[in-house]
């Protein structure tokens, strides 16, 4: 490979993207947004800067978020965040273009494939190869996948929940479901709605959610006051929610998540099952830092589980550690023309 070439790897969120360099590992990581001048097409900030002006830009601005449950839902804009995430850690050359390695949900199509090879492509890479997430994270997560025993990684995102069993370095199982922490933000909005007739952002609904969410009943009640507007007076409110209240908003979501795990659960082989009950299930992603999750989903299995280290980053640490490893890498990516 010559010198001059550069590896990248690329977790593309559906609420966050991640990129690692090979050699120095996860390097950056800001929110999969974009802020777009509708007139001229001009892209005007991305990541952070972008987030910020959700819900706030004038009508000749528009922030978006590109991706919808893990998919590109806007090429474009996607190309215009990728480029700019890439070449704020490596410099721009008309000499060489980076190989770039992304991160794809377990159920995309082909047609979403070609999707993403497209825009990676366009934002200007030389080569493109694509990588299971739910295989990133359970490498990120230091998950022993190559040994010939069973285990379970769970990786609850922002638009998709992913959870696969493996062995001998690959998928024996694998199963996702288009519900996680975007869905739980968009359950708090509609119960803060249904309940007081007042109107929150998503950008409120989340900070709710890590202030007080839980999966299961806690041991004490916790409040937080939250503004918005009210439906019928358009006049702003000051409502009160309870931990309560947010385990009632997002109790089915979280049904729907416990249904994918007990689904891949009942059609992995005894023998795998047997070692998975032994060994734990590990919990990855934004969604494992909300609280009892762990334990909620333990009770409702009978399986101990664990949450990885910097579970938001695992599936960039994985990406990393492949880059490093190019055995891993080989193994690991669906097309492998090109690598080493």
């Amino acid at each position: 490979m010559k010198s001059m070439s550069k590896e990248i790897g690329v977790d593309l969120g559906t609420s966050y993207t991640r990129i690692s360099v090979r050699g120095r590992g996860l390097v950056l990581s800001e929110p999969t947004v974009v802020a777009i001048n509708r007139v001229t097409g001009e892209i005007l900030a991305v990541g952070n800067q972008a987030k910020e002006m959700l819900g706030r830009t004038p009508d000749n601005i528009i922030a978006v978020r590109p991706l919808k449950d893990g998919i590109i839902a806007d090429f474009e804009a996607t190309r215009m965040l990728i480029q700019n995430l890439v070449y704020r850690v490596i410099p721009r050359s008309l000499f060489y273009k980076p190989k770039i390695v992304i991160t794809t949900p377990s159920a995309i199509t082909d047609v979403e494939e070609r999707a993403v090879e497209g825009v990676a492509y366009k934002a200007g890479a030389k080569a493109v190869y694509l990588m299971e997430e739910v295989m990133a994270a359970a490498i990120g997560a230091g998950l022993e996948i190559e040994k010939p025993e069973g285990c379970m990684i769970v990786d609850i995102g922002g638009g998709t929940s992913e959870m696969a069993v493996m062995s001998l370095g690959g998928m024996v199982i694998e199963n996702s479901v288009k519900v996680a922490g975007d869905k739980l933000d968009k359950d708090i909005v509609e119960y803060i709605r249904t309940r007081f007739n007042v109107l929150i952002g998503e950008t409120e609904a989340e900070e709710i959610k890590k202030q007080i969410g839980t999966a299961s009943a806690a041991m004490t009640e916790e409040k937080v006051s939250v503004k918005g507007r009210n439906l019928t007076t358009g006049l702003p409110e000051t409502v009160t929610l309870t931990t309560f209240d947010v385990n009632q908003a997002i109790k089915d979501s979280l049904e729907k998540i416990l249904k994918a795990i007990k689904y891949t659960l009942e059609n992995t082989p005894p023998e795998l099952l047997s070692d998975i009950m032994s060994r734990g299930i590990v919990l990855c992603g934004g969604g494992a830092q909300l609280k009892n999750i762990d334990r909620y989903i333990s009770e409702q299995t009978g399986i101990p589980v664990f949450i990885a280290n910097s579970p938001s980053d695992c599936v960039a640490r994985g990406v990393s550690m492949a880059l490093d490893n190019i055995e891993v890498l080989k193994k690991s990516v669906k097309t492998k023309r090109g690598i080493g």
